[in-house]
């Protein structure tokens, strides 16, 4: 440690969630999909041996750009590529905001971290007592807004009109609004399509929840070209090569599998929803969710306790030792037999819970 610099000695990085190493686990906790990408995806990797491995990737990742401005139905120019959604939302930070910049105080835990990591002074504003944005609270002059839209780790969505509320008023003051749709597919609205009316308007999306291939990395935003043209100049000051051949072919190959896809996130939203239903029926308070998790809390306990709990029984979830809401844990929603299996221990802890309380 002698030999940090102080920016990273004073900085506390994001914690990722747990990746145990063997498969006896129900594994709840990082919001991956539980489904296996579409064969069309698999079948691309397969293929991607004789991609000419030897030469670097295209750096502009066309061919990956060409089928996400076909899947968000905008033109090229407004798609930029990424090494996952994470690097180009630092990107972002870096090449698009000023000070101060402006985010609730409950959401994303990683955008702190980015305002430290570039200098950028930040201010948050609460959110309501059930975990409600109050988008008239963003309306201030500062130099951005970040936005997770359904929020994390809450689930809850914003409409697309009180979205816009927020972008058009911005768009006045030159200010860019960032909204981080990292799980809009699992049942919110997106402002994907109004990219093109509002030049101060970034949408940052990744391919590792809603298409299965959280292990690859790749992501993209989509903005005016000015603003890609910003994030690009970024990029190409750290490294100009972020997303693999591998990835860009994956991740093209998904963004044109919709059938698949959208079959299987019908399927993610109806188990979602018979187990939130099945957890409030048994003492859970359990929050409405746009997402592919549930945020959740039984009164009488923390999260850390649920954690260990759960984790006793060989089921990761996650929580977070912060402010408000130190009390949930966050469960990402997997196949119907794990949330069979999850819901049956989640009733069992109710039920304790009530006879240790009665007790």
């Amino acid at each position: 440690m002698k030999y940090w610099n102080e920016r990273i000695s004073t900085i506390e990085p994001y914690t990722p969630g747990e990746q145990p190493q063997d498969s006896n686990w129900i594994k709840l906790n990082t919001n991956e999909n539980p489904w296996e990408p579409a064969p069309s995806v698999l079948e691309s990797i397969m293929n991607a041996a004789a991609a000419n491995l030897n030469r670097y990737p295209d750096p502009n990742a066309r061919l990956f750009c060409s089928a996400a401005a076909q899947y968000c139905k905008v033109p090229e120019s407004y798609i930029f590529a990424g090494n996952g959604s994470d690097e180009i939302l630092a990107f972002a930070f870096g090449a698009l905001f000023k000070p101060p910049i402006v985010f609730p105080d409950v959401t994303y835990s990683f955008y702190p971290i980015y305002a430290e990591l570039w200098s950028l002074p930040y201010e948050t504003v609460p959110l309501s007592d059930n975990f409600v944005i109050y988008p008239e609270m963003l309306l201030r002059p500062c130099g951005g807004v970040m936005l997770c839209n359904p929020n994390a780790p809450t689930g809850i969505a914003l409409p697309r009109e009180r979205v816009l509320e927020i972008v058009s008023y911005h768009q006045k003051q030159n200010t860019v609004v960032i909204v981080d749709e990292a799980y809009v597919e699992f049942g919110a609205e997106s402002v994907v399509r109004d990219t093109e009316q509002y030049d101060n308007l970034l949408v940052v999306r990744t391919l590792s929840k809603s298409k299965s291939i959280a292990g690859l990395r790749a992501g993209y935003a989509v903005g005016n070209p000015d603003l890609i043209a910003g994030l690009k100049r970024i990029r190409d000051m750290v490294n100009s090569y972020t997303m693999n051949t591998v990835s860009q072919l994956a991740g093209a190959a998904a963004l044109l599998a919709e059938e698949y896809y959208a079959a299987k996130t019908s399927l993610l939203i109806r188990t979602r929803e018979a187990t939130r239903d099945r957890l409030i029926a048994g003492g859970w308070q359990v929050l409405p969710s746009s997402s592919n998790f549930l945020f959740m809390s039984l009164p009488g306990t923390n999260g850390v306790e649920l954690y260990s709990a759960f984790k006793e029984r060989r089921i990761l979830v996650r929580y977070w030792d912060k402010p408000k809401i130190r009390n949930h844990i966050r469960v990402t929603i997997g196949t119907p037999e794990e949330m069979d299996i999850f819901c049956q221990t989640a009733l069992e802890l109710a039920g304790s819970n009530r006879n240790a309380q009665g007790a």
